[in-house]
């Protein structure tokens, strides 16, 4: 039995919540969000609690474990959809090395990080992407989105542990190494 699956998600007063076939349809004021889930699992509105209460077709000792995985994945896509309609999503980036930056150009935004050629990337829909300086401020409703973005950012120029240069979490900590030792 799934200890994540078993309870309700509540739901604040300013979010609307539309379950169609297997849909599910999020609106709040940051923006709207939809989930196609898996026939495995039923989603249903709990009227006097005033929330989403995720449950499994089958009967609890019956489950197979893909089912299990499901139902937990479900109810926690619906959480973090929720989420992200009222609160939102945010991640810093942050960008070290020497005459290295970035700016947004329209929606892209271009990242200058030591090669010969600057690198654009795409702004998605839904995401808005702010530079100061050295730091590039992720913020959007969709917590796969704005995720995906800052990994696909950080993969053009990783950390190095010697240096420290590179494009990294805010949050994130290097462990520098140190170099060679040259002479006795």
């Amino acid at each position: 039995m799934s200890r994540v699956g078993v309870k309700p998600i509540a739901v604040p007063s300013n979010v609307k919540v539309t379950i169609a076939d297997s849909t599910v349809t999020v609106e709040g004021p940051k923006g709207t969000l939809k989930l196609d889930f898996h026939q495995a699992v039923k989603v249903g509105w709990s009227e006097d609690e005033k929330s989403i209460v995720v449950q499994t077709v089958r009967e609890k000792g019956d489950l197979e474990k893909f089912e299990k995985a499901l139902w937990g994945t479900t109810r926690a896509l619906l959480a973090n959809m929720i989420k992200g309609v009222t609160e939102g999503y945010n991640e810093t980036m942050e960008i070290v090395g020497v005459g290295w930056g970035s700016e947004v150009q329209g929606n892209k935004l271009k990242l200058n990080v030591g090669f010969a050629n600057p690198i654009f990337m795409d702004i998605p829909q839904g995401l808005e992407v702010k530079v100061d300086k050295m730091l590039v401020r992720i913020a959007g409703c969709d917590k796969q989105m704005v995720g995906q973005f800052a990994a696909r950012m950080k993969s053009y120029r990783k950390p190095e542990p010697y240096n420290g240069k590179g494009i990294k979490y805010q949050s994130e900590t290097i462990r520098r190494k140190q170099g060679k030792q040259f002479g006795s």
